[in-house]
């Protein structure tokens, strides 16, 4: 069954909260599991949210400051302990090398696990197959992050009452989708005569980062954008200052992006409540939420 939701394990920065657990977002795309940042608990906020550790196909880091990596050990180490059989690459700025390995080996267990280290160095496209690709760009931060661009290959919709004019019916518009042209009678019918362009979906994570032009970019026209949105504006200089977004800012990147959705997240434990960070950031785009821990997102269709 075809399933693609954003599922959101953890919300705050820094430190948890009694209502927040560190980050943690696991993305599901018709049975692949992309698990962004798992912070300290993200183990345990799994469970809670009915996740197992066989759901997850691929790990993406953006940085390894601890909110966003302590909790990868026990995430590969339960991968291990239940024998998951397939590969799971972990994407991960190729400089902090030396960070991943003593995380993946913190302590002594019996590894079972596929885990395939993937340090990346150049930006660009990271992964690519039939069911999407990874962009990875390099944002603005206090160390080396990146941010991540998810995206399903462009396709195409078939037009019932162009195929009907052209005499498609049936097994014939397999072959057509197939092929792209199926000899009907005697005529050759081209896909692109009884179809129009359809865009594929696309997602972008963009956490720790001050405003610049590769959060743009990567946020471009996509579907939904998880985004940081540490501070509110009243601590912009903080913000600047340490790296990272107002929500103010996070909403002014996904209007001129162009983002369709945007889901606020990595709350500084200084704000009891989230609702400054949707009244912020609804005033600039109109379709803002608050992630919460718990919370599910199915990704719009176009």
């Amino acid at each position: 069954m075809s399933l693609r939701e954003l599922l959101i394990l953890g919300t705050a920065s820094q430190v948890p909260t009694r209502h927040r657990n560190h980050n943690g977002y696991l993305l599901r795309w018709d049975g692949r599991g992309l698990l962004f940042d798992p912070g300290e608990g993200t183990q345990r906020q799994m469970i809670r949210s009915g996740v197992s550790a066989t759901d997850i196909t691929r790990i993406l880091i953006t940085h390894f400051h601890g909110d966003h990596c302590l909790g990868l050990p026990g995430i590969i180490q339960r991968i291990s302990l239940d024998r998951v059989p397939h590969q799971v690459d972990v994407h991960f700025p190729a400089s902090g090398k030396k960070f991943f390995d003593r995380l993946q080996f913190a302590s002594i267990y019996d590894n079972q696990a596929h885990i395939r280290p993937r340090g990346q160095r150049s930006e660009g496209i990271l992964h690519s197959d039939e069911a999407f690709t990874i962009e990875g760009r390099r944002l603005k931060h206090g160390v080396e992050s990146w941010g991540y661009r998810i995206k399903e290959p462009d396709g195409v919709r078939f037009l019932p009452d162009r195929l009907e004019a052209a005499g498609v019916r049936g097994r014939d518009i397999g072959v057509l989708q197939r092929a792209g042209e199926v000899q009907v009678g005697d005529r050759l019918v081209r896909v692109e005569e009884v179809s129009e362009p359809k865009r594929g979906q696309s997602v972008a994570v963009v956490m720790d980062t001050r405003r610049c032009a590769a959060a743009v970019e990567l946020a471009r026209d996509v579907d939904l954008l998880l985004i940081e949105s540490t501070y509110l504006h009243t601590e912009a200089k903080e913000a600047r200052d340490h790296g990272h977004l107002t929500a103010r800012e996070a909403a002014e990147i996904a209007v001129e992006a162009g983002a369709k959705n945007v889901v606020l997240s990595h709350f500084s434990q200084r704000y009891p409540s989230d609702e400054p960070f949707y009244d912020e950031a609804s005033a600039i785009h109109d379709s803002v939420s608050v992630a919460r821990d718990g919370h599910r997102f199915a990704i719009p269709r176009r």
